[in-house]
């Protein structure tokens, strides 16, 4: 009985079915064929796409130190809006039959808030910044990562066939082997070296092809920023109370800037201060006093002094 079921169970049609023949079967290979050429002449009117990764605190070094002759970004201004287009520019002449995803550009912030100049680059077409953070000792936390983690995803989801790296840190080697583990080629740019070498020899073995800009593609978009004078230069310099409370000033301001985390970076290092911090507070006291402290050593000292009891009164 269960077997007398199951057979009734099949339908008419199954048991009329004839078994295929050499022309069927010639004729659904083809129907596949034809399929299969219709695809590949789809794939073939898509474009190949690239992008462009912009390490900014590797070009503002770089090309500060080559134009200008130093790494400070308050002694030069960067025409980022015309950097930018000359570098979708070159990848246009290189990735010839490509279209431009958009160009990356990442950089340091304090908590990630953008500044005056990164909130116009982030205005700007075809352009996403994304930011790390900076530490008290004004240096970039958290960039390399933001680059390994966009161009491997988007050369995993296969979003870029070519990426254009500027940046020369070793720590992003791990991210070009992936990004090529997924099929896509990765060129490293670089800014010309006004001594040795400013990119990690690591990276440079791992890339697919690299390439130097110079001097003459990158004058044209710094600019040093004339020295500040003051009028009243013939006065008596301040006294070194004065001094000293313009410092407790501004380490007011740069604390509540910077919150308690960059305040615990510091401290370890005193009575010493970092060097970016140390040529910030001198800057700003001399903005603040309208007068140049250089070559005043001791009033340098209290200007430090100031700035250390201020920080030490609030730990």
């Amino acid at each position: 009985m269960p077997k007398q079921r199951r057979l009734a169970a099949r339908s008419p049609e199954a048991d009329n079915e004839a078994p295929m023949n050499d022309e069927d079967i010639a004729q659904r290979l083809e129907r596949t064929n034809e399929l299969l050429r219709r695809m590949l002449v789809e794939v073939a009117k898509t474009p190949s796409t690239h992008a462009i990764f912009v390490d900014a605190g590797y070009v503002y070094a770089s090309a500060g130190l080559l134009v200008a002759g130093t790494e400070d970004r308050r002694s030069f201004d960067l025409d980022a809006e015309g950097l930018i287009d000359a570098f979708i520019d070159t990848a246009r002449t290189i990735f010839a039959d490509s279209r431009l995803l958009r160009v990356y550009w990442y950089d340091g912030a304090r908590r990630r808030i953008h500044t005056a100049e990164q909130q116009v680059i982030a205005e700007l077409p075809d352009v996403k910044v994304r930011l790390g953070n900076l530490n008290a000792n004004n240096q970039q936390k958290g960039v390399d990562s933001l680059i390994r983690s966009d161009l491997e995803s988007l050369a995993r989801h296969r979003a870029i066939s070519d990426a254009a790296l500027v940046g020369g840190d070793e720590d992003l080697v791990s991210a070009v082997e992936a990004a090529q583990g997924y099929g896509a080629r990765v060129h490293l740019w670089g800014i010309e070296s006004a001594e040795g070498r400013n990119q990690a020899e690591a990276l440079l073995w791992e890339v697919d092809s690299s390439r130097v800009f110079d001097l003459d593609f990158c004058r044209p978009y710094i600019t040093r920023r004339p020295v500040t004078t003051y009028e009243n230069e013939g006065e008596p310099p301040p006294s070194r109370d004065e001094v000293r409370f313009v410092g407790a000033q501004i380490a007011a301001t740069w604390l509540a800037e910077r919150g308690a985390d960059a305040l615990a970076e510091l401290l370890p290092g005193r009575p010493y201060l970092p060097g970016p911090v140390d040529q910030d507070l001198l800057v700003e006291a001399e903005r603040l006093l309208s007068r140049s402290l250089r070559g005043h050593a001791l009033l340098r000292r209290a200007l430090r002094d100031g700035f250390w009891q201020h920080l030490q009164s609030r730990f």
